[in-house]
């Protein structure tokens, strides 16, 4: 009896660019119209007959991957603490994507914003990150008030929204033009292979491309 195909998850945005030539080390290569940025396509054959590609938000990738959708992906480590799936194994540290999940206000302070200084109880951030926010800011004994947004996180405290942010930081530069600065460093984050688990334990060919993902990352690192 032939097995069912696997499915494969990869993010949209700045993580898969890098993820493309890990992949294809590891034997996962998609079809030329992956590539076609006009494509709206959101699945894709691959080199295997055997594997589809799909192209979705990296907070879906993980979602996808924990319900069984999709067997395997690639998503960065921020994604996965903030949901935190029982189901979702995360195998192979991919080195690639690194960035930092921090909190920023205004140059000012967020008290300009908010009238909440550092040594408040209580104070509202914006976010995509409601569960990190809220976990970083009660270890220091603080109630975060998380305003939920999925993007430009950077022009809510010039809006009177909030006097923090928690936000995904590279170079700062964003931050800078938007009239803020970082303030604390929650994580350091890299993009990780992940795995259903049921998936893994029942289907050999999870486990040959975690394997596979394994030996290309210790390689790269020697």
């Amino acid at each position: 009896m032939s097995q069912a195909p696997l499915t494969f998850a990869v993010p949209k945005g700045r993580i898969l660019e890098e993820a493309l030539p890990v992949m294809a080390r590891a034997g996962v290569v998609p079809e030329e119209a992956f590539h076609d940025k006009a494509n709206r396509s959101l699945t894709f054959a691959t080199t295997r007959d055997d594997m589809s590609l799909i192209r979705v938000r990296a907070f879906d990738v993980a979602t996808f991957v924990a319900h069984g959708g999709a067997q395997l992906g690639i998503v960065g480590s921020d994604v996965i603490e903030e949901f935190d799936y029982a189901d979702l194994y995360a195998p192979v540290d991919l080195d690639i994507g690194h960035c930092r999940l921090s909190v920023a206000e205004p140059v000012e302070g967020a008290a300009s914003v908010d009238g909440a200084s550092p040594n408040e109880s209580h104070v509202r951030v914006a976010t995509k990150y409601p569960n990190l926010t809220r976990r970083h800011f009660e270890a220091r004994g603080i109630q975060a008030e998380c305003v939920k947004l999925n993007g430009a996180m950077e022009i809510a405290p010039s809006l009177g929204m909030c006097g923090r942010i928690v936000d995904l930081v590279s170079t700062g530069r964003t931050l800078k033009q938007n009239g803020l600065v970082e303030t604390a460093r929650i994580m350091d984050i890299s993009a990780r292979l992940i795995a259903n688990r049921a998936a893994m334990k029942t289907d050999s060919r999870v486990a040959e491309l975690i394997q596979a993902f394994r030996s290309d990352a210790k390689e790269k690192a020697a």
